[in-house]
């Protein structure tokens, strides 16, 4: 298999860059050249957001079994590179987000949920979900129903990480001390591991799967608890996890998901949307989550590996709880 990756030298496009070298694929990566892509790829450069941002494509006659692309700003991008890219290459994957369902879906939604209104492929960029929305018609207009693969993610977590929210849990436990855990202990989760995700998609595409997928484990694969004890092992801190109910979390004016990442309260609307999807169709086509325990250890190992500090997608917002504000909550 050919693979043209638009991205792929971080998070999620590195894990289906290095899946597909796993699996003996033939793999060119398109990018802007401020990371280095994984050893074994062939790099095209070029910024996508650039008037002549498609040159390095445009160039070149070679042609592409499936392109991947992870984009999740203006549409208008992912419509330039779909276009272009309609008469080279067989299938199109757009890594797509469950964001895009109108909110607030209801829990269980799937696939044939409604859509958030008001995308466009021709917009520039206005918000996430409707950014995700505008994405997957650009790649269906393109490539048709019948040639486009769309994978709505959620929560993804593993190695590679460069939105924070699992190097954060596991820097504060590393650093100690009494632990602002937010409960309950026994609350599902529902997220996929990076890997998980790129190997499903890969393994999707070699089926000829077309069409949306919801791809993020069941709910209740790892719980809260589950999560925050899988953190305190892998870090090896002399971290005390003081579980407080949500109320008591609210009540202090915490932001769920920000400050306290991948927690929602249960009962709320972005609880059902965050960690309630049905994801029936992904696991009867393959879907396979490792433990949250691997997940975690080996994002730890990743961590140190590249010397403790995860890097920082520029557009997403700074994750965590102040110091300050955990120690009043916890009476400190």
């Amino acid at each position: 298999m050919r693979l043209l990756m638009l991205g792929g030298t971080e998070f999620v496009g590195r894990a289906v860059v290095e899946a597909a070298l796993a699996r003996g694929w033939d793999v060119t990566v398109f990018h802007r050249g401020r990371h280095e892509p994984p050893a074994g790829v062939r790099s095209l450069y070029g910024d996508r957001t650039a008037p002549d941002g498609l040159a390095a494509l445009a160039g070149t006659e070679e042609e592409w079994d499936v392109v991947v692309d992870t984009w999740s700003a203006a549409p208008r991008v992912v419509r330039d590179s779909a276009r272009l890219l309609a008469d080279r290459a067989r299938r199109y994957v757009y890594v797509s987000s469950c964001s895009v369902y109108a909110w607030p879906p209801a829990a269980g939604y799937d696939e044939d949920s409604p859509a958030v209104e008001g995308a466009s492929a021709d917009a520039e960029q206005t918000d996430y979900a409707r950014d995700k929305r505008g994405g997957e018609l650009a790649v269906l207009e393109a490539f048709g129903a019948e040639r486009a693969l769309l994978v709505r993610a959620g929560l993804i977590l593993g190695p590679y990480e460069n939105i924070g929210r699992l190097p954060w849990w596991l820097d504060r436990m590393a650093r100690g001390g009494p632990v602002l855990a937010p409960g309950p202990r026994e609350l599902p989760l529902q997220y996929v591991d990076v890997r998980d995700l790129a190997e499903w998609t890969l393994g999707a595409v070699e089926a000829g799967a077309e069409g949306a997928y919801n791809v993020i484990s069941p709910s209740g694969h790892a719980t809260m608890g589950a999560l925050l004890d899988a953190c305190v092992q892998a870090a090896e801190g002399p971290a005390e996890l003081r579980w407080t109910d949500p109320e008591v979390v609210l009540a202090a004016g915490i932001e769920p998901w920000i400050q306290l990442p991948v927690w929602v309260p249960p009962g709320s609307e972005s609880y059902d949307a965050m960690h309630r999807a049905d994801v029936s169709r992904a696991v009867g086509d393959g879907l396979r989550c490792r433990p949250v325990a691997e997940t975690v250890a080996d994002t730890w190992s990743w961590l140190q590996g590249i010397g403790g500090t995860a890097p920082q997608r520029p557009d997403r917002p700074v994750v965590g709880l102040d110091p300050s504000v955990e120690a009043k909550v916890l009476g400190g």
